[in-house]
Order: structure tokens, then C-alpha cells, then sequence
């Protein structure tokens, strides 16, 4: 497997929404998952983080590496995105079923604009 098939923007992003949602600094992430904050600053870049920064960064988020290989094996035969994102956001305590829903409704129809299918 080579590394550039490793998606660093959408770690990235998923890192940011972890830190947003428990209402943190880049620096209190860095603090609390033992990296350097010059690691997720580089990040925000585009640069990868070394393979000690990565673990430790999906350990704090309890993320999982697969979801960020394009074209890794541990994709196939899964759900598809959508269906994915669907079913954490009905999923999610901190939502209502309403407002669940009503998300849901957003990113299906805009996801489904983009995808042009």
C-alpha cells in the first residue's frame, strides 16, 4: 500500500469536527492526544503526520485509519457514505429525532446534488 492513497484533508476535517464538538483548541488537542502542535499545524497544510502523531491522533478521536485509504480494502462490501452518515446522525444523543432528521434531509439532498447522480 503507498502512503499517498492515506486522504490527510479528510483526517483533518474529522479531527475538526471531533475538536468542535468537544468545544476545543487545536492546542488543548494537541495537549490531550500527546502531540505537537506543530504536527497539526502542518497538518492543516496538507502534510501527514508521522505514523506515532497518526496513532496517537486516531486514539484521541477514536477514529479508525481505514476510513481514510482510499481504495483500502477494508472499504468493500461496506455501506455506502451516505447510508453511513445517515445512520450516526439518527444515531447521535445530543440530537432529536427532528433534528436529526432534519440534517439528515440537508446532507442527503446536497450530497446527492454534488455527487451529480
Amino acid at each position: 500500500m503507498t502512503t499517498d492513497r492515506f486522504e490527510t484533508e479528510s483526517f483533518y476535517a474529522a479531527l475538526n469536527a471531533e475538536r468542535l464538538s468537544r468545544q476545543m483548541t487545536w492546542k488543548d488537542v494537541a495537549e490531550e492526544a500527546g502531540v505537537a502542535a506543530s504536527t497539526l499545524s502542518r497538518m492543516g497544510q496538507g502534510a501527514r503526520p508521522d505514523v506515532n502523531g497518526l496513532a496517537a491522533l486516531l486514539d484521541w478521536s477514536k477514529l479508525k485509519a481505514e476510513m481514510f485509504i482510499r481504495g483500502g480494502n477494508g472499504n468493500e462490501g461496506d455501506a455506502e457514505p451516505i447510508a453511513k452518515i445517515t445512520a450516526l446522525l439518527r444515531a447521535d444523543p445530543k440530537l432529536t429525532p427532528d433534528n436529526a432528521k432534519l440534517i439528515e434531509d440537508i446532507v442527503v439532498s446536497t450530497y446527492f446534488r454534488l455527487r451529480g447522480n
